[in-house]
């Protein structure tokens, strides 16, 4: 079993076992200048470099480790539709219309996904086929509100409301009570798809720079942002570091919050055992407080994800703690091995929105994080947005985001997670008493 590794090199995760691409990046030597330094080459960074180099823009990005190195390179490969969670609580801030546009805009951002993989032809094993997971009948409500809203947004693909008798079409499971089919909604392998943005990028001019951790920063109408063998010099900087935050920003940093997440891969099933657990290999995902969501890889294995931990303790064997998860969903697996495990971190705010802005006292400086779990299509809308606004100076989308304010979370870094954890507790004490 290929246990996970936190270093300069790529989580021991399925996904690095079977890179099918690689990228030749040197790290930051020297003085350097651009018209936009882009510090974190996860997706949130590299698709805000496209699209800056498509409007003839310069970058340079760096990234402390190998580009994909955090949660765009380790996350459950899901591609849903949607951004933040129950966004009409935003109505009082950006009204009605500002609403609506978060709406759209969530739809937008899977098919920025779908034009960029087509553009640039990028190998990630793209499959559409996604199904919302009713872990008991209140939870068909909610489904039906979304498919009416889906409808009225003029949403343009397939999608099926399934009743708890139906539900061995999409999962062979007897544990769910029905279900919804988004057909544009689906799955891919994550760090294959960054690998192949930043090869995107670099096509365009970008340069990335790998294992060029940054150590400081200092502000001005030009940033210049060090590292331990160089700086650059640049009119714009980005910060896309999300859950890796740490203390390059305090403010920023205070605003998010690390969160463990985990993923266990099964050896490779054959065709017929792969068939019989996800009869038409779509994404799935449950309800719960701390969801389940999995998945078949393209050689048919079963990607199992889930646990979210706010202690910032990782499990001391994580096959051990996702297994019984595995097992409750998929008996019929008992007998399998299991060939990965890893985890990484994820970052979410107290609000659940992804935080896209820039800095109230730094009107140079931009950021994207805390997408909360739901960030393969969220970074790339945000890299659009940021895009926009970077290049043109205006941007609605990203107008309506930056009105959104966001607290900090109390207790500073060292307490704010077990504060949460035991927030987190009392939900999942609620739902097991049927109270959510």
């Amino acid at each position: 079993m290929h246990a996970p590794v936190h270093s300069d090199q790529h989580a021991a995760s399925y996904y690095a076992a079977s890179i099918n691409r690689s990228l030749g990046c040197g790290r930051l030597e020297g003085d350097s200048s651009a018209d936009v330094c882009i510090i974190g080459g996860g997706f949130s960074g590299l698709n805000t470099a496209i699209e800056l180099a498509e409007r003839g823009l310069s970058v340079i990005l760096l990234e402390a480790h190998k580009i994909g190195w955090g949660a765009s390179g380790r996350n459950g490969g899901q591609l849903i539709r949607g951004v933040g969670h129950d966004v009409d609580q935003f109505k009082s801030v950006i009204g009605a219309s500002g609403v609506r546009d978060l709406k759209l805009m969530g739809l937008e951002a899977v098919e920025i996904v779908r034009q960029r993989v087509a553009k640039y032809k990028i190998d990630c094993d793209l499959t559409w086929g996604y199904c919302d997971l009713a872990n008991k009948p209140a939870h068909l409500e909610g489904f039906q509100e979304d498919f009416e809203e889906l409808k009225s947004l003029g949403y343009r693909h397939e999608m099926r409301l399934l009743r708890a008798d139906e539900m061995a079409s999409v999962v062979g499971s007897s544990l769910y009570a029905g279900g919804m089919i988004d057909m544009g909604s689906g799955h891919l392998h994550p760090l294959n798809l960054a690998i192949g943005e930043g090869l995107a990028a670099q096509s365009l001019g970008v340069r990335l720079c790998e294992d060029s951790a940054v150590t400081r920063i200092d502000y001005g109408r030009e940033v210049c942002v060090h590292t331990a063998h160089g700086r650059v010099r640049a009119k714009t900087l980005v910060l896309a570091c999300n859950a890796y935050m740490n203390d390059l920003n305090p403010e920023l940093g205070g605003k998010i919050l690390p969160a463990g997440s985990y993923v266990i891969a099964t050896e490779q099933l054959g065709e017929s055992l792969a068939r019989q657990l996800i009869p038409q290999n779509m994404a799935l995902c449950d309800q719960r407080v701390t969801v389940d969501y999995f998945r078949l890889s393209a050689d048919n294995r079963l990607l199992f994800g889930g646990a979210c931990h706010y202690s910032g303790r990782d499990p001391a064997d994580i096959a051990a703690y996702m297994r019984p998860k595995m097992l409750k969903v998929f008996p019929q697996l008992a007998e399998v091995k299991i060939d990965y495990q890893w985890g990484g971190m994820i970052g979410i705010g107290a609000n659940r929105l992804p935080q896209i802005g820039r800095l109230k006292d730094h009107a140079n400086v931009f950021y994207a994080q805390a997408y909360a779990g739901h960030g393969v299509n969220a970074t790339h809308l945000a890299g659009k947005l940021l895009g926009e606004a970077i290049s043109t100076q205006h941007s609605s989308g990203f107008d309506v985001f930056a009105k959104v304010p966001h607290m900090t979370f109390p207790g500073g870094k060292h307490l704010r997670s077990p504060l949460l954890a035991l927030g987190m507790l009392w939900y999942r004490a609620r739902e097991a008493a049927g109270l959510l």
